[in-house]
């Protein structure tokens, strides 16, 4: 049944209220430094490792993981959570690597990186673009997934929900990074309890199918039943190949997507900018550790629903216009648990939709403030000048988003799959140039934009290649895999007019891009050094690098757990 019991009502009154609250209470208590733009924007110095780690994870988590991560749980099983598993990976890398480059060199968004690092010119063209993309892409699927969700669940009307999880965000947002730092605290919480709670009840709901109870005993009888879908290295036979391409996933793009999202990433690098370096670190190394938990919330429901379903149970519910519709596994669930529990957990989806548009719509006020007011249309702006242009474009950027989320098609294509094409398209290239500028001197300002323009018109190439010609030749090695291509989509030449193509799968075009990337800016780099042309490196030393104790404590456990979960389910 698609609505609310008034106990559920009544627990999300009470979620509201402490978020609503709390924040307050924080903007009070912070507010005499409110003032100063980069506190504002950065909340500098004032959050502690556990506001920082809880928020990584709060602006990660939204809608598109709880609904699309619980769909590809229910399509092709535990091999989606290489994407939570391989970042906390990741996460170690960016708080031993990249954080220490940000924090030496006193640099507190991506575009001004650019600038210090390479130039102007780059940096600007940066600027436009992430915001562009935070606004039509990141923000406008967030918004919008999380209105059709809710609405599956509560059965109130999406654009009433849109509004309203809008307004929400705002009314965080506008209190500056603090507030959103230490509200995320809360938000993770309901976030955890709520995705739990339907984990268990969906696991004790498996059991009862063997006539047992008991959450073990559900994911025992789960795993026995469902064994195909508790691999996490698919084979090239398993239909689900082309979306994780075998050792892809260990090996070559995944980490390019992980390092450029984790690293190289305003939206989410930003939470650490404003700290010390150890403080960072710590709350990087927590964020790790709740991404190792976050399989159990956002993929295991969606295995459970398909062993449901398998069994015969969920037959009508996982349908959508006469189709089954992996991405309606997670409310189908939802809709199954008793009143009180569902308001709990309606409560943990909406603070990981709002968390995020807090987060989001935070960044894009900080690049357009500080990288583009400030720079070329008011460069005596005072700090108070800078906040209160930046709480404009809160409200400006939301109400964008809400205006053109329901033309985009974001339904049509998936949150998942819709944020993950558009930001594939420039993410080898960005990636290439950032990591080139962090630990290469002379990588030139010529090879930055030719990783910026050429990594995006090759990505573009490796899309559409496809249609100019037949990758049957790169299948043996595992780099094509056959598709079926729509009724209807247009073939550039006639001879690829046939219903079948082979396509690259979107890691590996991803992984060939950047190395294509980085060939042609050490290419560049080179010519340029020879005619003379100098690059501004950045001030880097081995110390910045060395960690503390209890960070390689918290590294070697998170290594050990990692190993032992692919080794299990290999």
């Amino acid at each position: 049944m698609n609505s609310l019991d008034l106990k559920d009502y009544i627990v999300f009154l009470v979620y509201f209220v402490i978020v609503a609250v709390y924040g307050f209470w924080i903007y009070r208590k912070k507010k005499k430094a409110v003032s100063a733009s980069h506190d504002y924007f950065l909340a500098e110095g004032s959050l502690t490792w556990w506001a920082i780690g809880t928020s990584l994870i709060a602006s990660n988590i939204s809608s598109e993981q709880f609904i699309a991560m619980s769909g590809n749980g229910f399509k092709m099983g535990l091999a989606i959570a290489t994407y939570e598993w391989m970042a906390a990976a990741t996460l170690i890398i960016v708080a031993v690597f990249f954080i220490p480059v940000y924090l030496k060199n006193k640099i507190y968004t991506m575009p001004q990186f650019l600038q210090q690092r390479y130039n102007e010119t780059v940096a600007m063209i940066m600027a436009v673009f992430w915001l562009l993309l935070y606004v039509v892409v990141n923000l406008t699927s967030i918004l919008y997934l999380g209105a059709l969700a809710i609405n599956g669940i509560s059965g109130i009307d999406t654009n009433l929900c849109m509004y309203a999880l809008a307004v929400f965000a705002i009314i965080i947002a506008l209190g500056g990074m603090k507030v959103i730092g230490y509200t995320d605290v809360i938000q993770v919480l309901f976030l955890i309890l709520g995705g739990l709670v339907t984990t268990y009840l969906a696991l004790d709901r498996v059991a009862e199918l063997n006539g047992q109870e008991g959450v073990m005993n559900g994911f025992n009888y789960m795993m026995s039943q469902s064994d195909d879908h508790f691999h996490m290295i698919l084979k090239k036979e398993n239909t689900n190949f082309p979306s994780l391409p075998g050792l892809t996933v260990l090996l070559g793009g995944m980490w390019i997507v992980n390092l450029n999202y984790w690293g190289c990433n305003q939206y989410i690098t930003q939470r650490a900018l404003g700290a010390d370096l150890k403080t960072a670190r710590s709350g990087i190394l927590f964020a790790a550790f709740l991404k190792l938990l976050m399989p159990v919330i956002v993929v295991l429901p969606g295995i459970a629903a398909y062993v449901i379903h398998m069994k015969g149970g969920l037959q009508t519910e996982m349908l959508q216009n006469g189709e089954l519709n992996p991405d309606k596994a997670y409310p189908v669930l939802l809709n199954l648990l008793p009143a009180g529990l569902k308001g709990l957990s309606f409560a943990a989806l909406t603070a990981a939709i709002v968390a995020s548009l807090a987060g989001k719509v935070n960044s894009i006020a900080t690049i357009f403030t500080l990288d583009i007011f400030k720079k070329k249309i008011d460069k005596d702006a005072s700090e108070q000048k800078l906040v209160s242009v930046g709480k404009i474009v809160v409200v400006v950027a939301m109400i964008a988003a809400v205006i053109l989320a329901p033309f985009l098609g974001i339904d049509k294509k998936g949150g998942f799959e819709f944020i993950q094409e558009y930001t594939g398209f420039v993410s080898p290239g960005i990636f290439a140039m950032f990591i080139l500028g962090f630990f290469w001197k002379k990588t030139s300002s010529n090879a930055a934009m030719f990783a910026t323009v050429g990594g995006f018109a090759l990505s573009v190439l490796f899309k559409f290649l496809p249609r100019l010609m037949d990758l049957e030749f790169l299948s043996s090695a595992g780099f094509s895999s056959l598709v079926k291509q729509k009724e209807g989509t247009l073939s550039l030449i006639p001879f690829r007019a046939g219903n079948t193509l082979y396509e690259i799968p979107f890691l590996d075009r991803m992984g060939f891009v950047f190395v294509i990337a980085v060939i042609g800016m050490v290419i560049i780099s080179l010519i340029d050094s020879k005619r003379g042309k100098e690059s501004k490196g950045l001030e880097i030393d081995s110390s910045m690098f060395k960690v503390n104790n209890s960070f390689a404590l918290g590294t070697a456990a998170i290594v050990v757990i990692l190993t032992a979960l692919y080794v299990y389910f290999w």
